[in-house]
């Protein structure tokens, strides 16, 4: 099988874990082969998410890199050997694979806390804003494409509705809620459909308030997805072309300790429904 020439974004997490793992061992891709009877090529491809890697080989090279870290090794064995297609494979070549990213890193965490200052959180947005928002940033598009990147979004927020949803905390900026990406109509629904999404199980929804001290952070979008292990993290970060996936230890450290900060600035879930009532009245 030749290797991929796009793999996804859990594919390549799955490779770098795995060179990671090699590199604190001290040992070349080239000695890494020969574990494997390959050579330094197929390594390269395996560490670059571009082919697969069996149970058998990876639990091979797991022992002979003396990772010990039996929770890691077996999620990266399920990584590795995962079958079945996620929802959102069904949008694959219709959509751009950083999107296809984001839905897959959603489904597969094991929390999920994200800080919006201009935005809505996807996971929160009403199908008018939705539509609206896109429609603005992509006039471009036909409406074939429209349609399916609206029904993706709303794809995306059964995450919260499934048998075991990941916990979700979001934060969000009052400018996120002030703003009309719509009409009036738009924005009342918005509003009235993040509270009755913050009374979910597990979902908790926290207003920073024009009036809070010491918030500086205009541009933050962020998504921090929590692994089935705490290596596996995962920080998504919007750019001006796309998404960008962070797993750095110090990436990871960085965006938790913005995150605190972003909450100290919060009001508590309760002010912060009580805030977008308030909000709503205002319209």
């Amino acid at each position: 099988m030749p290797p991929r020439s796009n793999p996804t974004a859990r594919q390549v997490r799955l490779g770098v874990e795995l060179r990671k793992m090699r590199e604190r061992a001290d040992m070349t891709a080239r000695e890494a082969g020969e574990l494997l009877g390959t050579g330094p090529i197929q390594i390269s491809h395996i560490e670059a998410g571009r082919i697969g890697v069996s149970e058998e080989r990876l639990r091979r090279l797991a022992e002979n890199y003396h990772c010990d870290d039996s929770e890691l090794i077996e999620t990266l064995v399920d990584m590795a050997t995962e079958r079945g297609r996620g929802w959102w494979e069904d949008y694959r070549g219709a959509l751009a694979t950083p999107a296809l990213d984001i839905a897959a890193l959603e489904w597969h965490a094991r929390s999920l806390s994200t800080l919006q200052v201009v935005y809505v959180p996807g996971l929160l947005q009403a199908e008018p804003y939705t539509r609206a928002l896109l429609t603005y940033a992509r006039s471009s598009f036909s409406a074939d494409h429209l349609e399916a990147l609206v029904d993706f979004r709303m794809q995306r927020r059964a995450v919260l509705h499934r048998e075991d949803p990941p916990e979700y905390t979001a934060t969000i900026h009052e400018a996120a809620l002030r703003m009309r990406v719509g009409d009036r109509v738009v924005a009342g629904e918005q509003l009235r459909y993040i509270l009755e999404r913050s009374e979910l199980p597990g979902v908790t929804v926290r207003v920073i308030p024009f009036s809070a001290d010491g918030f500086a952070g205009m541009g933050d979008s962020m998504l921090y997805a929590t692994g089935p292990v705490p290596r596996l993290d995962t920080v998504q970060v919007d750019q001006a072309h796309g998404s960008a996936f962070l797993d750095g230890e110090s990436q990871l450290d960085h965006y938790r300790k913005r995150l605190v900060i972003a909450e100290r600035a919060a009001l508590s879930p309760e002010g912060s429904r009580d805030f977008i009532r308030r909000i709503e009245l205002d319209l």
